[in-house]
């Protein structure tokens, strides 16, 4: 692994700052088709709430700068509500709108 890689270390979601379950799902804060290649470790909810708010021309401007996404009203609002919820704790995500 290269200096810098987030996979090292997948103890807590990039996200939510949670510790994770025994499901891990691997994201690209820069989405590959716009060129991403780091990756951290997130829940399956916390994935889906990123790809269902954000398109990945939003994610690539945002890239890798969690507090950027946490400004958004609806990520903040899912960090407060999953924030004492189990590591494995899942429920259905909304569509993107």
């Amino acid at each position: 692994m290269k200096p810098g890689d987030r996979r090292a270390d997948p103890a807590r979601c990039w996200l939510c700052n949670r510790d994770l379950g025994h499901r891990i799902e691997w994201h690209h804060p820069v989405p590959k088709s716009k060129g991403g290649r780091e990756t951290v470790a997130l829940h399956p909810i916390c994935h889906r709430t990123l790809h269902a708010t954000f398109s990945n021309t939003e994610l690539q401007r945002m890239g890798a700068e969690r507090a950027l996404l946490c400004l958004n009203p609806a990520i903040a609002g899912f960090l407060k509500w999953i924030e004492n919820k189990p590591p494995d704790f899942h429920a259905r995500t909304s569509p993107r709108r």
